[in-house]
């Protein structure tokens, strides 16, 4: 079997494999087929592919000869021409979002693993390739902000005055909003987080910020980790809290998405006017619309002094350990669809498999992505 490693197209940097995880898929008798340069914005070029024993050949010859391609985002409509009938592919391709090009996909008689639909689970976290990612996203979210802000961001004391620590909001307190805390504690700023979910807040604590609760959240218990939708009270008294903390704040980071809906606005433009000029917003569900009113994907928007950086593809500033854990997420899950002969085994009776699998035998085999199609 031939496995087959894509180059992605700019501005992403990652690469689905570096050549230690070839190393361990020539240990399981599986061959890898590596586009030319695939790696080579990851700081791993052919000649290191090579000596750990892959192949270099063109886009087109890893896409006809592969029994599995992997390729991070989606493909081009010419990959998708040469796809052939059974072939399985394994990315990131936001299926809850691209629910009209699963189902053309599905016309295409391949199977499609989608690694951001992996269950919650347990057993799933050495695959979980969203909170790998995530928490590159949170540190560099706050190395980001600090370039960008026009002041220190531990407090300082000299001959000259003191100067005050930089205050840090923080809105969700998920894998990126966590480490977001850690960075801004070891850089000295004072830190406020605000989370839906009431069984963070030991978390955040530990980690030295302060949370800030909003009575009457919806049950989030059974949503995988992720934040779920609340009420219009809810919102309207969590508005309330988040305009007061916002106004104080030097910096905010905003992490809040729901899966397969747009965004949350959590910042109006109003809260936005009456932050401090030289404030920063860095808001990293930019993708799916953004938390902020203003927010622009993969753009810096300046309003009434006060920059709003929208940038949901933070990991791919630092390609090389993104690569290297997004690799290693991928390289467990393959483990779970290839047999102990190096051939491809995919086994429906396990959880991950099913739960990852979008599409297979012509059918969108995912139920929250059928239910978007009807």
């Amino acid at each position: 079997m031939i496995i087959g490693v894509l180059k992605e197209s700019i501005p992403e940097t990652r690469v689905s494999l570096l050549p230690e995880h070839v190393t361990i898929l020539k240990k399981l008798n599986v061959e890898v087929q590596v586009e030319d340069n695939a790696g080579i914005t990851a700081f791993a070029n052919n000649n290191k592919y090579i000596d750990a024993g892959a192949t270099i050949a063109s886009r087109q010859q890893v896409i006809q000869s592969s029994t599995i391609i992997l390729s991070i985002n989606n493909f081009t409509e010419t990959d998708i021409l040469s796809i052939k009938a059974g072939t399985v592919v394994l990315g990131v391709y936001q299926p809850l979002f691209n629910f009209l090009l699963m189902n053309n996909w599905a016309s295409k008689a391949f199977t499609v693993f989608s690694m951001d639909m992996l269950p919650r689970t347990t057993r799933a976290q050495s695959m979980d390739v969203l909170s790998s990612q995530a928490n590159i996203a949170g540190y560099k979210a706050v190395l980001t902000a600090a370039n960008l802000f026009p002041k220190y961001f531990p407090m300082f004391m000299t001959a000259a005055g003191s100067i005050p620590p930089a205050k840090m909001l923080i809105l969700g307190a998920g894998v990126a909003g966590l480490q977001a805390i850690a960075t801004g504690k070891r850089l000295g700023a004072v830190v406020e987080v605000f989370d839906t979910r009431p069984a963070v807040k030991e978390e955040v604590m530990s980690l030295g910020g302060k949370f800030i609760e909003v009575e009457g959240a919806a049950d989030v218990s059974k949503a995988g980790g992720y934040a779920v939708e609340q009420t219009d009270d809810f919102m309207q008294r969590q508005k309330a809290k988040i305009a007061e903390s916002v106004a104080k704040a030097d910096i905010v980071i905003t992490t809040a998405q729901i899966p397969g809906k747009l965004a949350p606005v959590l910042i109006t433009s109003s809260m936005i006017s009456a932050m401090k000029n030289g404030s920063i917003i860095i808001d990293l569900a930019a993708a799916t619309g953004g938390n902020t009113a203003l927010t622009k994907n993969e753009e810096t928007v300046i309003y009434n002094g006060v920059s709003i950086v929208g940038n949901s593809n933070l990991p791919a500033t630092m390609p090389s350990d993104a690569s290297k854990l997004y690799g290693k997420n991928t390289l467990n899950f393959l483990q779970l669809i290839i047999d102990k002969e190096g051939q491809l085994n995919l086994n429906f009776e396990d959880d991950l498999v099913k739960g990852t699998c979008i599409v297979h035998d012509k059918t969108i085999t995912n139920e929250r992505v059928q239910a978007l199609l009807v």
